[in-house]
C-alpha cells in the first residue's frame, strides 16, 4: 500500500503565510504611498473634498467673510484644486503601484493553491477509480465463491 504524501505546496504555503501588503519590505516610502492611498481612496475624503468645493462656492456666490473682499474666489479655487491634484497624482499612483504588486503575489499565491487542489482532486479520481475497481473484484470474487459453494443437483 502506497504511503500518502502531501503536495509540497501545503508545507510552503504553511511556512510562508498568505501574502499581505503590510508584510511587504516596502521601506517608508511604500508605506507612506499605501496609507496616504487608502486615506485618500476612501469616500470620507470624497465627502471631504465635496464639502469643500461646494462650501467654498456657496460662501463666495454669498460673498461672506474673507470671500466679500476676494475678487476672484473661484480662480484661488481652481488654484487649491489643482495643487491637490498635482500633490496627489504621483503619490497615488506611487501607492497603486505597491498595492498591486501585492497583489500579484496574492495571485501567486492563489494559482498555487488551485493548482495543488486540482493535483489533489486528480488523486481522488484516481482513488476512486482504484476502489471501484478494487469493489467489483470483491464482487466478482463473492458471488464466484457463491455459486462454487451451492451444492450441485446431480
Amino acid at each position: 500500500m502506497a504511503l500518502h504524501t502531501p503536495h509540497p505546496w501545503i508545507s510552503e504555503r504553511a511556512k510562508a503565510g498568505p501574502k499581505l501588503t503590510k508584510n511587504e519590505q516596502l521601506g517608508f516610502n511604500g508605506r507612506l504611498a499605501v496609507f496616504i492611498t487608502g486615506k485618500f481612496g476612501s469616500m470620507a475624503a470624497f465627502y471631504f473634498l465635496v464639502i469643500w468645493m461646494f462650501g467654498w462656492m456657496i460662501l463666495a456666490t454669498l460673498g461672506w467673510g474673507y470671500f466679500r473682499r476676494d475678487q476672484y474666489p473661484f480662480t484661488f479655487l481652481l488654484f487649491l484644486s489643482n495643487l491637490v491634484q498635482l500633490f496627489a497624482l504621483p503619490i497615488l499612483a506611487v501607492g497603486q503601484q505597491v498595492l498591486s504588486r501585492a497583489s500579484d503575489k496574492q495571485a501567486e499565491q492563489t494559482f498555487k493553491d488551485a493548482e495543488a487542489i486540482l493535483k489533489l482532486q486528480d488523486e481522488v479520481h484516481r482513488l476512486i477509480k482504484i476502489n471501484n475497481e478494487l469493489t467489483a473484484e470483491i464482487h466478482a470474487a463473492l458471488y464466484q465463491n457463491k455459486e462454487n459453494s451451492r451444492p450441485s443437483a446431480e
